[in-house]
């Protein structure tokens, strides 16, 4: 599955784990191969021994053409910035010698907003697994899963080049992740990528999960297995809608009573649990608005699990299930509002409850508009530079300034604090952007004594830095090819680069 070194020059690569040392090596899977006999292979996590083909099998086309034809994430192929390199040219500059628009991280914050979410999950006595797709970050991911509250293991990816990453990075190998959720609903084109990472991640004792919210997507499954010629049973969340209408089916649904079924009667799949997002719950304004969402949240997992419980009473022949579901429920959000004030709306689970949350160790906008977090909690922001003034030029005769931000590196996301981007301790927002560039426009008039310049601080000039929040934290970062990193709580107070952190690219 995953492929070795950079623009597919080598074969082969070895790896080491930084935090054990321990060598590894990730084998290139371009071509098929011929398929050896399967070995069994138990699974404990699942409800019976999963027979694993190995590697090279896994890679195999099958003997008979299925449709959609099966796509292929080009890893080999898909190059980083050199993370050594840029730690060597940047760690111990200024942020004032940063070629700008740079993405700047406060790694201090960051992990206090991870020990504070641990602190969260252990409240409501339930497990968290952490979202890795905000930041696509082998350090970000540490920090997200060993915090100074607690650790945990398990995570959710966006995309099939973030599993690999992951791999890669020696996650697995050094037992820091053992348990991953490809966090999409199952693409029948990437079964075969999918396939693959499930065989890279069981020599690690890495269990690999998907979800799923269409009958259709388990035929195929089934199909795909039956021409491998294998018996394994592939994990799955049961996809459910708790009101965003983006993913997945509401319990009452009548399609989702036949997904469950025909989930609960296959062969090849194992129903670990059901997995719902209220990512509608950042138009909370309160914690009670944030916490009602977190309750529809409840709500659309336990009912979904009970469904599936009532039907496995009712079928004589479906597949024994010995271990309690897990209901999966989160977004940033609502995993806020997972107060121990909160913990009445536990009572009478169909199953154990696990958190998941993406956004939190970084913040954003979006986020403080909820009102559930403050300035001083937010971990990113975006360095730009003033490069003209316009004074004037704005409503009620109100100052202009041009950064070099623009939509490029902002995104055009909006939310329900207005523009694109506020400046961070400064009366200025970023309320229009092109693609290199940005306009910033004052959020107040100036008073007698900024306007005399007896009171500078608010005031902008060209050359000026400014560092701005933005709408949406999980796009943003995606714009930029590494980022900057600062620590509050070391001895220069977050005013020069203490790493630098390399992003995963791709899909």
């Amino acid at each position: 599955m995953l492929a070795a070194g950079r623009a597919g020059r080598h074969r082969r690569q070895s790896h080491r784990s930084v935090a054990s040392g321990t060598r590894y090596t990730i084998r290139e899977w371009m071509q098929p191969h011929p398929a050896p006999s399967p070995r069994m292979q138990s699974d404990p996590q699942l409800d019976s021994p999963s027979p694993l083909a190995s590697e090279s099998q896994a890679h195999a086309t099958p003997p008979m053409p299925l449709q959609p034809q099966q796509t292929r994430t080009p890893y080999h192929i898909s190059g980083r910035a050199d993370e050594q390199a840029l730690v060597d040219e940047f760690k111990g500059k200024p942020l004032t010698a940063l070629r700008t628009p740079a993405l700047i991280i406060d790694r201090a914050i960051f992990a206090r907003n991870c020990a504070m979410m641990h602190e969260r999950a252990k409240s409501w006595g339930a497990s968290f697994r952490a979202h890795v797709k905000s930041h696509k970050t082998a350090e970000g991911t540490r920090l997200q899963l060993s915090s100074s509250v607690d650790t945990t293991h398990a995570i959710v990816v966006s995309t099939i080049m973030e599993a690999c990453e992951v791999l890669r990075a020696g996650l697995l190998v050094d037992g820091m992740v053992n348990d991953i959720l490809y966090g999409l609903p199952l693409a029948l084109n990437k079964v075969a990528d999918l396939s693959a990472l499930w065989d890279q991640c069981f020599p690690f004792n890495c269990h690999f999960r998907v979800l799923v919210d269409h009958p259709e997507q388990i035929r195929f499954v089934e199909a795909w297995e039956q021409q491998r010629g294998s018996k394994r049973r592939w994990s799955v969340f049961i996809k459910v809608d708790c009101g965003l209408k983006r993913a997945g089916m509401q319990p009452t649904d009548p399609v989702f009573e036949e997904l469950l079924t025909k989930a609960l009667n296959s062969p090849f799949i194992c129903v670990y649990g059901f997995y719902t997002h209220g990512g509608h719950s950042y138009s909370a304004t309160s914690l009670p608005s944030a916490t009602a969402f977190l309750s529809k949240e409840i709500d659309a997992v336990n009912s979904a699990a009970g469904l599936a419980l009532q039907i496995l009473a009712n079928s004589p022949g479906a597949l024994p299930h010995e271990n309690p579901f897990v209901l999966a429920i989160g977004s940033t959000p609502t995993a806020h509002a997972a107060t121990p004030e909160a913990r009445g709306f536990l009572s009478a689970l169909n199953g154990r409850l696990e958190i998941h949350a993406g956004n939190y160790p970084l913040l954003d906008l979006q986020m403080l508009h909820t009102g559930l977090v403050d300035a001083g909690s937010v971990a990113q922001r975006v360095l730009a530079t003033i490069i003209s003034y316009y004074p004037a030029r704005g409503e009620d005769g109100t100052d202009e300034a041009m950064c070099d931000a623009g939509a490029i590196a902002m995104s055009k996301e909006t939310g329900p604090i207005e523009g694109y981007g506020m400046v961070v301790d400064k009366p200025w927002r970023l309320s229009r952007v092109s693609q290199e560039h940005g306009i910033l426009t004052q959020t107040r008039s100036f008073t007698r004594e900024e306007r005399e310049g007896k009171d500078p601080g608010t005031r902008l000039k060209i050359g000026d830095n400014v560092s701005i929040f933005c709408q949406h934290a999980c796009l943003t970062l995606a714009n930029f090819p590494w980022y900057y990193v600062v620590d509050s709580d070391g001895p220069d107070g977050a005013k020069n680069v203490c790493s630098v952190w390399v992003p995963w690219k791709g899909w």
